[in-house]
């Protein structure tokens, strides 16, 4: 069963499709997320210089979503919510620290993921499915956050973004896992040059992606492949063949190193004969981060600032079907969708249930890919603890504006450069509860021009949207917050594996404080 927004303002069951089985066999699942990617950065969407052609032909041969979203304009509550079907509300992944502060999972953050929660490779496993995640987790880099305690199978990647270098006394080098122990460190054993942008990282998550495919290609069991990989994420990466090989930069070469990539993979699944078999969807976890410009950031095409804000430009990213011979080619969808549809319309494509002893955010988009229906239903724009935004059809509506701090911009921090709007992109955290900023996104996608309160118009949108903000909040039971706590003690001193490697660090004594987050 699937929730649907009804008009009459109420969540209501509406029956899905069964198991989506071929040739008696479960799909294949592959979910290809990137890393601050932004919705302008695909040719299809309008870049300029048309550099993603496999994306591009990805798009023609399935269904582009124009108004996917993703649950969080930063990268661990985005991913917490793609993996649960929960906004990061509910799942934990937020803070309480300050009021609407973004939170995510750097080393010294003392949570992770909740055992409370359950994740999608849980259930896939549990019907048969072998689990691999390639990049990035975030979702927790201490042992019991493990990705393979959480159903995953197998693992290339690491648990934290790729900072650095460290001096391995005052802060670890982050390490690189290759299953249950690292193989390395950031910096150490796996070179990114700050100084070229030169690295192979993405090589090595792109032959970790096609050996899995092709020792899955004759097994009767189906795979859920996670290709998290983060070479658009600063500090920005490429190998040498694409080091100045785009007109964009250094953040170019990157883009098209994984459109690269990505034309790899869907070739592979071609090629091994499993591609009518496998479900396939290409996301972001959030924006391009404009404060990156603009060397190391993206583009979010006519959307108002980026990462970090709740504005357009921080969620609404990039979404690409392809499935051949299920989904139509060459589709359109104005469908509202949201990263979290991809937890319950894979657990639906694989013939499951999502879990019923907990809220589910997510909906199933069978229908939408196999039928091209559309479904009414809300999104919410949280940032940290506060319900920002919501958007119902092409209205959005305003409870709260704000960029970042008046400290931080005098600082050369800026979330929305080159975009000042008096009034929205406020440098105070701004309460608009009484009368919303209203925005048409289809004839102001940028919001730039709030719809007048004394207009008709605003008073019948407001009025609806206001329905779906009461009934949300008057059911709202937030989870425990898993980002208060920061402990250089728990940083990746001694990861599992790294006695092995002759690299376990002596960390230091535990002194927890409340972290702080200024955005």
């Amino acid at each position: 069963m699937a929730l649907v927004w009804a008009l009459a303002g109420i969540w209501v069951l509406s029956p899905v499709f069964g198991s989506l089985t071929v040739n008696g066999t479960r799909p294949n699942i592959v979910l290809l997320l990137m890393d601050d990617m932004g919705w302008g950065d695909l040719g299809v969407f309008g870049q300029p210089s048309k550099e993603t052609p496999n994306l591009d032909k990805m798009a023609s041969e399935g269904i582009l979503f124009p108004d996917f979203y993703t649950a969080n304009p930063l990268c661990s509550p985005s991913r917490a919510a793609l993996l649960t079907g929960r906004l990061p509300i509910r799942n934990g992944f937020y803070t309480t620290n300050a009021h609407a502060r973004n939170a995510y999972t750097p080393q010294e953050i003392v949570g992770g993921i909740p055992d409370s929660e359950i994740l999608l490779p849980e259930l896939l496993k549990k019907a048969g499915y072998v689990n691999k995640i390639i990049g990035k987790w975030h979702l927790g880099h201490q042992p019991k956050f493990h990705p393979l305690k959480r159903g995953f199978d197998e693992w290339f990647g690491s648990p934290n973004c790729h900072f650095g270098p460290y001096n391995d006394k005052d802060i670890p080098n982050i390490p690189l896992y290759k299953d249950w122990d690292m193989v390395g460190r950031y910096y150490e054993d796996f070179i990114i040059n700050h100084k070229t942008g030169e690295s192979n990282l993405t090589q090595f998550y792109l032959q970790e992606a096609l050996d899995f495919i092709s020792r899955k290609r004759d097994s009767r069991q189906p795979f859920f492949l996670y290709w998290a990989i983060d070479a658009t994420h600063a500090p920005v990466y490429a190998s040498k063949p694409f080091l100045g090989t785009s007109r964009r930069g250094l953040y170019g070469d990157a883009v098209r190193e994984i459109d690269f990539s990505i034309g790899k993979i869907l070739g592979t699944l071609m090629q091994t004969g499993i591609a009518n078999n496998t479900f396939v969807f290409f996301t972001s976890d959030n924006g391009a981060a404009l404060i990156s410009d603009p060397n190391q950031g993206g583009s979010n095409g006519p959307f108002l600032c980026g990462k970090q804000t709740t504005f357009e430009g921080g969620l609404r990213v990039p979404g690409i079907a392809w499935w051949p011979t299920h989904v139509t080619a060459g589709q359109i969808s104005y469908q509202l969708g949201n990263v979290m549809d991809l937890f319950t319309t894979s657990l639906s494509l694989a013939g499951l249930d999502p879990p019923d002893d907990r809220t589910i955010d997510g909906l199933d988009l069978s229908a939408v890919l196999l039928e091209s229906k559309v479904m009414d239903r809300p999104i919410f724009y949280y940032r940290g603890n506060e319900l920002m935004a919501v958007r119902l059809g092409l209205y959005k509506a305003h409870y709260w504006t704000w960029s970042n701090s008046w400290e931080e911009l005098s600082q050369g921090i800026d979330f929305c450069p080159g975009q000042n709007i008096t009034g929205v992109t406020t440098h105070d955290q701004v309460e608009h509860s009484i009368n919303p900023l209203l925005f048409h996104l289809g004839r102001d996608p940028g919001e730039k021009y709030p719809i007048s309160v004394l207009s008709a118009e605003y008073q019948d949108a407001v009025i609806r949207i206001s329905s779906v903000v009461k009934q949300h909040r008057d059911t709202m039971i937030p989870g425990e917050p898993q980002l208060n706590v920061c402990d250089l003690a728990v940083m990746n001193w001694s990861p599992p594996g790294c006695e092995k490697l002759g690299k376990c660090l002596t960390p230091p004594e535990s002194k927890p404080w409340k972290c702080v987050w200024p955005h």
